[in-house]
């Protein structure tokens, strides 16, 4: 079967993020607040879940590094945002945002994680897209309703990314993916669907890099 305009083009986009995302790859900064935010001059797409959903893992196994985002089983070790640029000519940045829920620190220090998410979501003119990470394991918790509000009354496009897939049955999966698709039906700013990943078993990467490309070219 001859293959459509749409199957080629995903194609073309497919393999242009596998050989930009196989080039430069690097940690620009960390921003503690807004005043320390590097110039919005490029594209960004942000990551953000609630605290140990995979950020890190995913992070880098879209890069194909194996420690360009720091990974840690202490929950809410991220407690900034941390930017990455992409490309030599610099293409668009990816923007690691604090992980929410559990976090282990004081309430006074997670408002603070509060305050400048809210802020950077609502104020940053060059962020194109959101990726919301979803844990397979649990499915979309209150938490995460939370954030998806928060996304929403800023206005900000995000799709829901399920992680750590490769942990639960396929019928669960399967379940799982449904009822996820059918919660960010209920969010305007949510994307239709839904990206299911492992980053241990490299389930869904290459899609989840096309469109991370395609969110940074909109």
């Amino acid at each position: 079967m001859d293959k459509t305009p749409e199957d080629l083009a995903a194609g073309e986009l497919a393999e242009r993020a596998r050989k930009l995302f196989s080039g430069p790859v690097a940690f620009l900064k960390s921003a503690p607040a807004l005043k320390f935010l590097p110039d919005p001059e490029v594209p960004e797409v942000a990551f953000c879940g609630r605290s140990n959903v995979g950020k890190s893992s995913l992070l880098n196994a879209l890069t194909g590094r194996k420690a360009i985002a720091r990974t840690s089983v202490t929950p809410g070790r991220t407690q900034e945002l941390n930017f990455f640029d992409v490309g030599d000519p610099l293409q668009f940045r990816l923007v690691d945002m604090p992980g929410y829920g559990f976090a282990k620190a004081p309430p006074a220090v997670v408002e603070t994680w509060r305050r400048l998410v809210r802020d950077f979501l609502r104020g940053r003119v060059v962020l194109k897209r959101t990726l919301l990470l979803v844990d397979s394991r649990h499915g979309v918790k209150p938490v995460d309703a939370e954030m998806m509000k928060m996304l929403d009354e800023a206005a900000v496009g995000y799709r829901i990314v399920l992680t750590k897939a490769d942990k639960i049955k396929a019928s669960e999966l399967e379940k799982v993916h449904a009822a996820t698709v059918a919660e960010a039906r209920k969010h305007p700013a949510a994307y239709p669907d839904v990206h299911v990943t492992s980053s241990e078993k490299g389930m869904g990467i290459e899609a989840l890099r096309a469109a991370v490309l395609g969110d940074a070219e909109l």
